[in-house]
């Protein structure tokens, strides 16, 4: 049985470290343009190179997005783009432009085709077609259920790729105008501004300036903000409709969402395979993934159920950021954890170390010292420190948040 991929974002290079740390199989990433995330940090020539190389140190495969749909200026840009790609080889370029796709089986002959959410591929002869022109793997439309993307998989010879956590569009396969009209940003060009998750409210025209609440809470009315998708309880039901890899989404969030995502998605796939038969889905897994940033959690159209897609009036659902507390870089001559610490941190503070598997390990800071050895009663973000902890082992790339501890519950 060939193991279904895991596919992590990596919206810059300490992202890329985190996906890799965390088990992914493989990631997709952008250089500075003509992606759909053009806010996420990205990678510069020589940072792709970089990143190329250490991923393929660790047996990862590395997918470049290039997936705007171009307009006429940028045609020669976009083709020296992909001649600089035929020097760094990725594992393949994932696109959504037929122009780009043309000029890309030109430029770049060698370097396997992956076709973009954003062209919509609903049938399998649409799939077909795509197939004709040199695409290797088809990321299925979002609107699907598992069930046609079953029969995809069936009756192409091509390999899918479905997401499987993260954010999801409001619009038809993530294409939306909204962005464009309300802040002149294209989203269709890397640049949206996320107006499906701004707050509205309605005003009678005869009565300016008298604004109307739109099944409203506390933070709002949130009248076109979808849930986000996550499928950890239905992972042989993904694996069974044929799909080839399993795609997180988030290139732009931060690296305590990257770590929790791929680690469970990581422990839940390799569990499946260990033991079809007997497989269960674990009671921390969803735990794990309530910790982090999410705006209440649905199985999308994979199952045809309409509940599970109306939007969420009640915004969003997500755990304060300051949960992250830092990352670990090492040891130092004393033997202490050396973080790089993120939000604040105090002596006693109440922590959950982060590791590549199995549940975090709970643990309290008893020391705090800075670069030259001098204790501190606390640390702020963006210093890098050691700490004195008892019970956890840690090892670089391990994260540091919040443990249970009422004391930490600060503002």
């Amino acid at each position: 049985m060939r193991k279904v991929e895991l596919l992590a974002p990596a919206g810059n290079f300490e992202k890329l470290e985190i996906a890799i740390h965390y088990g992914a199989d493989a990631v997709y990433l952008a250089g500075k343009n003509f992606s759909l995330r053009n806010f996420s940090g990205n990678f510069s020539t020589e940072e792709l190179r970089n990143a190329m190389a250490l991923a393929h140190e660790h047996g990862i495969r590395v997918y470049v997005a290039c997936n705007i749909y171009a307009r006429n200026h940028e045609q020669d840009a976009i083709a020296e783009y992909l001649r600089t790609l035929g020097e760094i080889s990725p594992d393949a370029l994932i696109v959504a432009d037929p122009g780009i796709l043309a000029e890309a089986r030109e430029i770049l002959p060698d370097i396997p085709l992956h076709l973009s959410t954003q062209a919509n591929t609903t049938n399998y002869k649409t799939a077909l077609f795509w197939q004709k022109l040199g695409v290797r793997r088809i990321n299925t439309a979002r609107e699907l259920s598992l069930t046609e993307i079953r029969e995809i998989s069936q009756r192409t010879d091509m390999e899918t790729e479905a997401f499987v956590h993260g954010a999801m569009c409001i619009s038809y396969s993530g294409r939306c105008l909204l962005s464009s009209f309300m802040a002149q940003r294209d989203s269709n060009r890397g640049m949206c501004c996320h107006p499906c998750r701004f707050r509205y409210t309605v005003m009678e025209a005869q009565r300016p300036g008298e604004y109307y609440p739109i099944a409203e809470d506390g933070r709002g009315a949130y009248i076109f903000n979808s849930r986000d998708l996550c499928m950890i309880e239905h992972i042989p039901e993904m694996i069974a409709s044929g799909i080839t890899s399993l795609k997180i989404e988030g290139r732009m969030k931060g690296i305590n969402y990257l770590a929790s995502v791929v680690r469970t998605y990581r422990e839940a796939i390799d569990a499946y395979y260990e033991n079809p038969e007997t497989y269960s889905v674990r009671k921390e897994w969803a735990e794990e993934l309530g910790k982090i940033s999410n705006r209440g959690y649905c199985t999308g159209f994979y199952f045809g159920d309409t509940e599970q897609v109306r939007p969420d009036y009640s915004g969003c659902h997500s755990p304060a950021g300051h949960n992250f507390l830092g990352k670990v870089l090492g040891t130092d001559k004393e033997n202490r954890v050396v973080i790089n610490v993120r939000n604040k941190i105090l002596k006693g503070d109440s922590v959950e170390i982060i590791g590549i598997k199995g549940p975090a390990t709970a643990d309290t800071i008893h020391e705090i010292w800075d670069e030259k050895g001098c204790p501190l009663p606390l640390a702020q973000p963006n210093s890098t420190v050691s700490i004195l902890l008892k019970n956890a082992r840690c090892s670089p790339n391990d994260l540091i948040r919040k443990g249970l501890n009422p004391r930490n519950q600060r503002g």
